[in-house]
């Protein structure tokens, strides 16, 4: 089992930058790949980015390419998603997610944290 948990959200200008953490519980994480998703109101959970487990190998949606960035520190059971340059669409729930292969399909992952919402003011 896996537990995880976000923060890190917030309200911004749009410019601005923001940094989300997830923290994870159990053994399993640093051989686990994670995936960071969001989802607006009235919309479907999209993805945003994903790294493998040792972070060698990372993959973004092509609207954050650029200005987000995925990473992950296994001795402290962490992940995060540095977030700059940001824009008002970017609002919306962000979660963390991680499952043994990562992955940029939100069905295929099996731990899911709580959200952190981000809110970017134009």
């Amino acid at each position: 089992q896996v537990q995880l948990v976000e923060s890190g959200g917030g309200l911004v200008q749009a410019g601005g930058s923001l940094r989300l953490s997830c923290a994870a519980s159990g053994r399993t994480f640093g051989n686990y790949g994670m995936g960071w998703f969001r989802q607006a109101p009235g919309k479907e959970r999209e993805f945003v980015a994903a790294i493998n487990w040792n972070g060698g190998a990372t993959a973004y949606a092509d609207s954050v390419k650029g200005r987000f960035t995925i990473s992950r520190d296994n001795a402290k059971n962490t992940g995060y998603l540095q977030m700059n340059s940001l824009k008002p669409e970017d609002t919306a729930m962000y979660y963390c997610a991680t499952r043994p292969r990562w992955s940029a399909y939100a069905n295929r992952y099996d731990y899911w944290g709580q959200g952190t919402q981000v809110t970017v003011s134009s």
